[in-house]
């Protein structure tokens, strides 16, 4: 049965990330698999995307965080809502405008799903001070976001490690949403020598290392600098940008690393696949889609032990771990796959191979059956609620 889906979310189009990323291919399948889509964000967005509508809610910037929005809807919103009846709301990352999903979903009587994304919490650490992020605004964040989720029929997330860390913290009906990419875009293919020579700055024949993503305090970009920014033969490029991107280039000054600024489409495919390695430092993922990404193109990654990735990386056979408490360590595996072609073919085709099987499509069909299944929680807890109230009366 063909579903008409509204969706809440506190990002999308024109910004690019992880979140959005998914939120386009979920559309897209939506759109396939003949769903109806109402989608609000924030302003700025198309229209309309892969057959959805899109609603745009206006709000003023964070301070601390200018790329998302405090969006706030008006009374129009409610009324759109309303005039398009729909089976299910889906709010994705709830925080400022996924609230109001939520209560719109209650007011309508409808099935309700949340997603969880971004370790909001934890990027309080990085954004108030560890002290405060960790003594105040952390807790009162995690207590905000269970709040919210737990109003949800079925709350979804991206990896194992969050499923786990979100039930220790007491959200309920947490269902692990699996993570996929269109494997016909990011593919193996042959290196541009353009492409190559922009991100060695010059030096074709260097080993190429890389990382793609914002540049921001919770990343921990800065900490590939000292084991591997200065390794003989060894170049670095940190491909993105970010409110850090300014400060991150004064502490790479006097290295050999590159900032070129943000690829996107086959521009991006081009530099994953120019590269020996890719690099990913951040301990605050809930899942790493740049990782299987990078996979996907054959390029081996080395990655902290740290949140969704570990979803995505057998150690020592598609990828490396490193301890994120001692970044010394990420020299001497980048010098082990530069030291070690044989090494480096091993795990960029057993990589491959992985990335391959994580589907987009088959992670959509996910969601879509997690949709059907909050709307029989639903019908179940209605048909609780009337026994409840015949043999109450």
């Amino acid at each position: 049965m063909p579903l008409k889906v509204a969706i809440f979310t506190e990002t999308f189009l024109p910004k690019v990330d992880g979140v959005v990323s998914i939120l386009c291919l979920m559309l897209q399948r939506l759109h396939e698999k003949g769903h109806k889509v109402l989608l609000f964000g924030p302003p700025g967005a198309p229209e309309e995307y892969a057959g959805a509508e899109i609603v745009g809610v206006g709000g003023p910037p964070l301070p601390f965080y200018p790329e998302i929005r405090i969006n706030i809807p008006r009374r129009r919103i409610w009324e759109r809502i309303q005039q398009f009846q729909p089976d299910l709301v889906h709010t994705v990352n709830p925080f400022f405008l996924g609230p109001f999903g939520l209560s719109y979903g209650r007011r309508l009587g409808v099935p309700m799903v949340a997603s969880f994304h971004t370790n909001v919490p934890r990027y309080a650490r990085y954004y108030s001070g560890p002290l405060v992020g960790d003594t105040v605004v952390e807790p009162l964040f995690w207590w905000y976001l269970r709040t919210l989720h737990n109003q949800a029929h079925v709350n979804l997330c991206p990896s194992t490690v969050a499923q786990m860390e979100l039930r220790h913290r007491g959200f309920n009906r947490v269902r692990w949403w699996k993570r996929g990419i269109d494997t016909r875009r990011f593919s193996p293919g042959p290196r541009e020598a353009a492409m190559r020579n922009q991100l060695t700055n010059g030096h074709p024949d260097d080993f190429l290392v890389i990382n793609v993503g914002r540049h921001s305090p919770e990343k921990g970009l800065e900490h590939m600098r000292d084991p591997i920014a200065r390794l003989p033969g060894v170049r670095l490029a940190l491909i993105g940008g970010g409110p850090s991107h300014e400060r991150l280039r004064d502490h790479y000054r006097g290295t050999s690393t590159v900032f070129p600024g943000y690829f996107y489409g086959n521009e991006l495919i081009a530099a994953y696949r120019a590269a020996d390695a890719f690099v990913f430092p951040s301990t605050t993922e809930t899942f790493g889609l740049v990782a299987l990404e990078a996979m996907a193109c054959r390029i081996p990654v080395i990655a902290a032990r740290a949140g969704g990735v570990t979803d995505v990386i057998t150690d020592g056979v598609t990828g490396f771990f490193f301890d994120p408490d001692q970044p010394q360590q990420l020299g001497p595996l980048v010098e082990r796959l530069r030291d070690n072609p044989a090494l480096r073919e091993e795990m960029a085709e057993n990589g491959l191979q992985h990335a391959q099987s994580r589907s987009w499509e088959a992670t959509m069909d996910q969601l879509i059956d997690y949709y059907y299944l909050a709307i029989r929680l639903w019908r179940t807890q209605l048909r609780r609620r009337k026994s409840l109230s015949y043999y109450g009366s």
